[in-house]
């Protein structure tokens, strides 16, 4: 080839062009961002309207059902579901994996503004809302000190807030958990009612005299100076002091009729820290940027402001930077080691230090220009990234392998070195491009794999392709350089070499003896032919079969060092009574020493609430300590055994993961939908399904989301008993939410802060249900009444929510599982929900984690299947028949089977990322068969007969196969054996490869041979 040539004769040139490309990589690393897992789109979009007041089944007829229709027609659209409850309409869009969404809102906006003029009045505009799962929080802190909750919430807005969101690439900073002031303006309503004054009047009155206004312009001189009137309250006793004019005429001070004080909101959620009251602090990042370099700035901040107020102590207590460093930081470490053993290897069989390092410069090399390739793609540092190039390291040198050993057959055979360099390579490399091109081949079909498999398959299919590609660009031009300056072939010192180390005698004694047996395996398979396609079969056929107990899922949890106590206290249940479970819980995680940090978050109902009051539930954020030999899952399940006592709360142990899949998002992984009409039906069957579903073998916490109604205190007015005393419904209300939960009448100002002056009657009617019946209610006519003699006071049950899909109502029953895979847990639900009898006009069916399951297998099913046809194609080119490579294709079912037996052996199961590996394995394991059936042609055509050239080649091939196979498998055994955070996801991978590389590599040695003899035999009856 002329490029070989060329880098043979301009050895310089070679060596600055290589400079320059390892020179553009290390910058390319510098500058590529770092994050766990590939960046991904979720297609979802919401449109969320307010109509206060109104129940859920109106809310569905009136605004869910229009906007659903209307939705409907947009392009792309791949279902619409909706949630309506109280007061609220949310509508889910899921679009087609892929579609821009920016396009598709704008879309949404269009068709939501056709039918907002056709929504009841009183129905807020629909606002439309893109869902970006990569702005979620970087990092959660807590803020405590001497200080109290008052002071230290102050601090976190006004101080702590603005300069982290000023930070490049912080997007906002969220902080609860504190106490806010307010003036409390309690009126007696006895007293107001003997003065004649309303709840209202003293309300307008209290706004009217705290106001500054513009009054114009004023001219003096040549001035025109502006005028501005001030009345703001500038103290607590002026508010007290405040006249308040009677309808008699004369004034009395506010304090007469109200008690006026500076107090703190009523808390309504409360965070803590081991234990301790804090502030809790959340931090989101930019959609898009890195998430390791957003954590460094805020790290840096948070140390800053730690030391300039030392009274204030600042914990981070969440950061996902610590999990993707670690995981980054393992696979590492992974690639290094299997580089290492890779190298003893080539050093074993080459037996020489000089001809080692220059095949191991392929390796370096060609990662280094990888990371430019990355970088000018787009394309992120990550688990997938990395592990795409730690897979590939192995096979990195296969190339240089073989032109080496080609080179160096000819530098024996008494060639010069420049003579070797160009006739050694030229000789094989279009075999090394072939070669290249059937592994690369098969990432080809990913342009067919849709959804969250296509970005994580994507990124990974490249990083290799641009290893593969680059460590071929270097075998072809970096290693026929360097053999023609330094490689040296000396017998005598080979013979020497051999006797001086005691290492490399044992090899070469063991390979000796590896290689007298195979040649007797060999000649006896040749003579026996169907006996060994028996034992092939046999073989294939008990490795596919241990694929059964192996069960499948959609992604292998990670083990984060992070846990969460989820508990639940029934609906209506008070702060108080929450609180006292959550120290109940954190007494008993006390006393686990592997637990490092406690974060405790009450009363709030998270990002995904869809309303309502949440002091019933709380989140208990366990972090593990960093050196521990215990898993997080195992912890978790202590955990469990722990708090399985604790009476009247429902309390969820989960173990935290960042793993692409709906338990990710917040989904559980077992999610059944019933469709129906009638929300009693689906409620019976729900509990029904709830009841089977419990009784499965490794489910846990099975729930259905139809969930009881929230017990509230209804007001019923009677129109025309209020009518008599002249009152309106609208009068009645307002005067029951003045008086219960008060009116903001104004806003003070102090020390740059606004202060609401919320004015409410005494507490005495929200203490009891007798005393909320006696609430004076004012008549136009100046009298009063209380408020059961024109309403009915009863506690009923609030109403639930409405969920719909594809237009039908829905009820969702989740579970979660424990011990045991999702495909054979799902395997017995639908076994045990066949039995169920289920009425005309309901169905059912299997969502979650389940269906992104199957659309998995079967997207990574089809792209198999077209990668075994696209390597055939590129065989058939390259050997310019049809009948060879359907020969070399027999190692694709055996190595499937040595994934399968791989998988099985290490308790493995079977999901995303094993069936990548699978298809990997596919263009890596018809090398070693190429690389035996050409030499066996090339043996033929020289005059040999055929059982004997197999015989010869055979042997002769034996190590440069061995070579390339465990230079392989040794780069992958690091991460097939899974040590390390975030290891989970890549290991199924790894064992599949190396599984299969070895059953096929063993088989291929035998059975290969016998197969070319079987349709080489049916190739010549065609003839005759």
């Amino acid at each position: 080839m002329n490029l070989t040539k060329l880098s043979v004769k301009r050895p310089v040139t070679i060596v600055m062009v290589t400079l320059i490309v390892v020179l553009l990589g290390v910058v390319s690393l510098t500058r590529l961002p770092i994050d766990l897992l590939p960046q991904f789109s979720l297609p979802i979009a919401i449109v969320q309207t307010q109509y206060s007041g109104v129940g859920p089944q109106e809310i569905e007829n009136l605004v869910t059902k229009p906007l659903e229709q209307s939705i409907g027609t947009v392009s792309n659209i791949e279902n619409v579901s909706s949630i309506s409850s109280e007061g609220s309409s949310v509508i889910i869009a899921e679009f087609n994996f892929g579609t821009d969404m920016d396009f598709a809102s704008l879309e949404m906006r269009e068709k939501v503004d056709m039918i907002k003029g056709f929504l009841p009045e009183g129905a807020n505009d629909p606002m439309v809302l893109k869902i970006d799962p990569n702005a979620m929080p970087v990092m959660e802190a807590s803020l405590s000190g001497s200080d109290d909750l008052s002071s230290l919430q102050r601090f976190a807005e006004d101080e702590l807030s603005p300069r982290l969101e000023r930070l490049e690439g912080v997007a906002s900073v969220n902080i609860n958990g504190g106490y806010q002031k307010e003036i409390s303006v309690k009126a007696d309503l006895n007293l107001l009612q003997n003065y004649g004054i309303s709840m209202d009047t003293l309300s307008q009155i209290i706004g009217a005299q705290n106001m500054s206004l513009p009054g114009g312009t004023v001219e003096k001189g040549i001035q025109n100076l502006t005028i501005r009137t001030t009345g703001e309250f500038t103290d607590i006793e002026e508010i007290r002091n405040l006249p308040i004019t009677l309808p008699t005429g004369g004034t009395i001070p506010l304090s007469d009729v109200a008690e006026v004080n500076l107090e703190n909101k009523e808390v309504k959620s409360i965070s803590k820290i081991n234990g301790k009251p804090s502030i809790s602090i959340s931090v989101q990042k930019q959609s898009g940027t890195n998430t390791v370099s957003v954590s460094s700035r805020i790290n840096d901040e948070l140390e800053k402001i730690q030391e300039e107020f030392p009274k204030r102590d600042i914990k981070v207590v969440i950061d996902q930077a610590d999990f993707i460093n670690l995981s980054i930081n393992t696979v590492l470490k992974s690639g290094a080691l299997g580089a290492v053993l890779a190298m003893i290897i080539l050093f074993l069989f080459l037996r020489n230090i000089r001809t080692t390092l220059i095949v191991g410069t392929a390796i370096p090399v060609s990662i280094i220009a990888t990371f430019s390739l990355i970088y000018f793609n787009g394309i992120t540092l990550n688990l997938m990234t990395l592990g795409g190039l730690a897979l590939g390291i192995g096979m990195l040198v296969d190339n240089s392998i073989v032109v080496l050993e080609n080179i160096y057959r000819y530098r024996r055979d008494g060639y010069s070195k420049a003579e070797s360099a160009v006739k050694g390579t030229k000789e094989v490399a279009m075999a090394v491009t072939a070669s290249t091109l059937t592994t690369v081949a098969v990432f080809l079909p990913i342009v067919f794999v849709e959804g969250i498999t296509s970005t994580i398959f994507k990124e990974l299919a490249l990083t290799v392709t641009f290893s593969l590609l680059a460590s071929l660009a270097v075998s072809l031009t970096l290693v026929p350089m360097l053999s023609s300056q330094i490689l040296n072939v000396d017998i005598n010192n080979e013979e020497k070499s051999k006797r001086k180390s005691f290492i490399l005698h044992s090899f070469d004694k063991g390979f000796a003896k590896l290689e007298s047996i195979y040649k007797r395996v060999l000649s006896w398979s040749l003579g026996h032919r169907k006996s060994t396609i028996i034992i092939a079969l046999l073989v294939f056929s008990l490795s596919i079969a241990s694929l059964i107990p192996v069960g499948a899922e959609f992604i292998p949890a990670t083990d984060e060092g992070q846990f969460t106590v989820s508990v639940n206290l029934p609906i209506g249940s008070e702060l108080d009574r929450t609180r006292e479970v959550v120290v109940d819980v954190e007494n008993r995680l006390e006393d686990m020493d592997i637990i490092d940090t406690v974060f405790t978050s009450i009363g709030s109902g998270g990002a995904f609430s869809m309303g309502g009051s949440t002091e019933n539930q709380a989140t208990i954020t366990g972090v593990l300590k960093k050196e521990r030999e215990e898993s997080t899952f195992n912890v978790a399940e202590n955990i469990r055994e722990k708090l399985s006592n604790i009476a009247g709360a429902d309390i969820n142990v989960n173990v935290t993961s960042n793993a692409m899949g709906p338990a990710s998002m917040g989904g559980a992984p077992v999610s059944i939908e019933i469709k129906g009409q009638d929300l009693d039906r689906l409620e019976d069957i729900s509990e029904d399904f709830v009841s089977i579903i419990e009784n499965v073998e490794g489910t846990r916490e099975v729930s259905s989301n139809i969930g009881e109604g929230i017990p509230e205190v209804e007001v019923d007015i009677d129109s025309l008993k209020a009518s008599n005393y002249g009152l309106t419904t609208a009068q009645i209300g307002n005067a029951v939410k003045s008086v219960i939960s008060g009116t903001t009448a104004s806003r003070y100002t102090t020390e740059g802060n606004e202060i609401d002056i919320v004015l409410k009657g005494n507490d005495l009617y929200s203490e009891n249900l007798e005393n909320l019946k006696n609430l004076p209610i004012s008549t136009p006519m100046g009298s009063q009444i209380s408020l059961e003699k024109v309403a009915d006071v009863k506690i009923v049950n609030g109403p639930i929510s409405i969920n719909r899909d594809s237009q039908s109502r829905m009820v969702t029953v989740n579970s979660k599982i424990q011990g045991r895979d999702l495909s054979s847990v799902i395997t017995d639900i639908e076994e045990k929900l066949e039995d169920y009898d289920l009425e005309n006009g309901y169905s059912y069916e299997i969502a979650g984690e389940n269906e992104q399951l199957e659309e998995a297998f079967g997207d990574l099913g089809l792209a198999l299947v077209l990668a075994i046809v696209l390597v055939y194609m590129i065989l058939a080119s390259q050997f310019e028949s049809l009948l060879h490579p359907f020969t070399i294709m027999f190692t694709v079912p055996l190595s499937i089977a040595g994934g399968a037996l791989g998988l099985f052996i290490t308790n493995r199961t079977l999901n995303v990322t094993s069936l990548i590996g699978a298809i990997m394995l596919i263009g890596i394991v018809v090398n070693n068969a190429i690389v035996l059936i050409d030499y066996i042609n090339t043996r033929r055509k020289d005059g040999e007969e055929r059982n004997i050239a197999i015989k010869n080649a055979g042997p002769i091939r034996l190590r440069p196969i061995l070579m390339t196979t465990l230079t392989t498998v040794l780069g992958l055994l690091p991460i097939a054996i899974g040590l390390g955070e975030g290891s989970e996801i890549q290991a199924p991978m790894a064992t599949v490869v190396i599984g299969g590389l070895l059953l096929s590599t063993i088989l291929t040695l035998v059975l290969i041979p016998v197969m070319y003899t079987i349709f080489d035999d049916i190739s010549l009856k065609f003839r005759k």
